[in-house]
């Protein structure tokens, strides 16, 4: 629902390949800083590459971003498209483009910069690669489907011990030993700490760098048995080595892999639906299941709560009117007014471009049509009754002499709005304007049906649907008497 901001700092997220080198990334980043300067328009270009110590971002050493600063003289979609063909002739290098606050906004819903990513939840990694790809080839079939890929995480050789359980048991060994002495010789331990020039350091036991450095080394390591002896560790456990993610990323207290997509020649909605029903296609087993996230997700939770939030406004004001009027006929009177009256505001925005009606800009003006047309229904019925209570005759004559006495209020009300919202419809789509200009283009579309109903539709509906007050008794009284 948010624009896109024409944000003069963008943002490029830059990744390479798994296991590229720290100096070879930024051998790379500064050659595309380099380049990005070269791109008319661009003021400034900064990068850094790898992780700093203590940073809230978990990348590698192969990731690096660049800000690139646009001049604000420079116009801004030939700039933007200039720095889009930079960074994307350089092959092998996954890169996105955006500014500051989409990427933060992306980060939250979704924490992946794609338009279309599939989730899946489950504990068994196993499990989870398999099924990756099984809805990575389901999804590949899809009309509009780009490129779709499993974003695993790089992996790295590590080594793993598994304790043989009779082996160590015949050795009077506890497996929890095993994992002790093992942890003592190759991770180490810390035992203290060691103060000095108010700085703290860790003071650990470790085995030296000699006895480690191999796998025939490692399964040579010594144990001590309860009985004083030592026994070998490849006696006692298989010790290998296998590939390990690096990174075990959790989303709601459970383990997920994403399959990620883009999208081009379709509507995101319409892709997104038939990847639903694909996944309805695969079984997933117990505890694993797949959610659709992205863009197309967010903007469809966005739409039902605006509804369900318009359909609870609209009961609101329901009974708030029959509350004021003491009438449901007349409240029935004001309401009917609404729908109409926001059909200027939404025929302006489908005018100007079909991407300013479901704009956060645009909801916030209808909003505003309907207040100004609920305000001038009710205080033109009330008017109305006013002048009944007055004793003018109830009809035509009436609602006409009501309908004219509002007419300069209501005028000017409009006249006054629509001065105020002029300047951001002629400055178009500047920088900062983003926002305000959808809702000044449907604001002063729904003022012209907003008046027109008014003034000609509420007076015709107050003649059809307001209550006749009845002759009281002592009216009826003196027309009875004969003389």
């Amino acid at each position: 629902m948010l624009p896109a901001l024409q944000d003069r700092d963008l943002l490029i997220h830059w990744e390479g390949a798994p296991g590229m080198s720290q100096p070879e990334m930024s051998r790379i980043t500064a050659l595309a800083a380099r380049e990005l300067r070269s791109v008319p328009g661009v003021r400034d270009v900064g990068a850094h590459s790898g992780r700093a110590v203590g940073s809230d971002q978990v990348v590698n050493v192969n990731s690096a971003e660049l800000w690139v600063s646009v001049d604000p003289k420079a116009d801004y979609g030939r700039t933007v498209a200039g720095i889009g063909r930079v960074i994307g002739g350089y092959p092998g290098l996954r890169h996105s483009l955006m500014t500051y606050p989409e990427d933060r906004i992306r980060q939250v819903q979704t924490g992946t910069n794609d338009p279309l990513v599939v989730r899946l939840y489950g504990e068994d990694m196993q499990v989870l690669r398999g099924k990756a790809e099984e809805v990575r080839r389901a999804i590949a079939g899809v009309d509009g489907v780009v490129a779709p890929r499993v974003d695993l995480a790089a992996q790295e050789p590590t080594l793993e011990i598994e304790v043989d359980l009779a082996a160590a048991q015949e050795q009077g060994i506890k497996p929890g030993d095993v994992r002790r002495a093992e942890a003592l010789q190759l991770a180490g331990v810390t035992v203290g700490n060691l103060f000095e020039d108010q700085k703290v350091f860790d003071v650990q036991v470790w085995s030296t760098p000699a006895t480690r450095d191999s796998l025939s080394k490692v399964e040579d390591l010594l144990i001590d048995k309860p009985d004083g002896g030592k026994v070998r560790l490849g006696d006692v456990a298989v010790v290998r080595v296998v590939p390990a993610s690096s990174v075990i990323r959790h989303d709601d207290v459970s383990r997920y892999l994403d399959v990620t997509a883009g999208v081009r020649g379709r509507p995101l909605g319409a892709v997104t639906q038939d990847i639903q029903q694909r996944l309805r296609g695969i079984e997933f087993p117990l505890e694993h299941h797949a959610v659709v996230l992205g863009q197309s997700a967010e903007r469809g939770r966005d739409r039902q709560r605006v509804l369900s939030v318009a359909v609870a406004a609209m009961i609101g004001i329901l009974l708030l009117l029959q509350a004021l009027l003491g009438s449901w006929r007349l409240a029935s009177l004001v309401f009917l007014s609404v729908p109409l009256a926001l059909v200027g505001g939404a025929v302006a925005a489908f005018a100007t471009g079909g991407g300013h009606v479901t704009s956060l800009g645009s909801f916030a003006a209808l909003l505003a049509v309907l207040a100004i047309t609920v305000r001038d229904g009710v205080l033109l019925v009330r008017h109305y009754q006013r002048l009944e209570e007055e004793g003018e005759e109830p009809g035509a004559e009436l609602v006409l002499r009501g309908t004219r006495e509002r007419l300069v209020p209501i005028a000017l009300r409009a006249t006054t709005i629509a001065a105020s919202l002029l300047p951001m419809l002629v400055l178009g789509d500047a920088p900062g304007l983003e926002l305000v200009r959808p809702l000044a283009v449907v604001v002063l579309g729904g003022l012209v049906t907003s008046t027109l109903v008014s003034l000609l539709i509420v007076p015709v509906l107050y003649l059809r649907l307001a209550p006749r007050a009845q002759p009281s008794r002592a009216g009826a009284e003196l027309r009875l008497s004969p003389v």
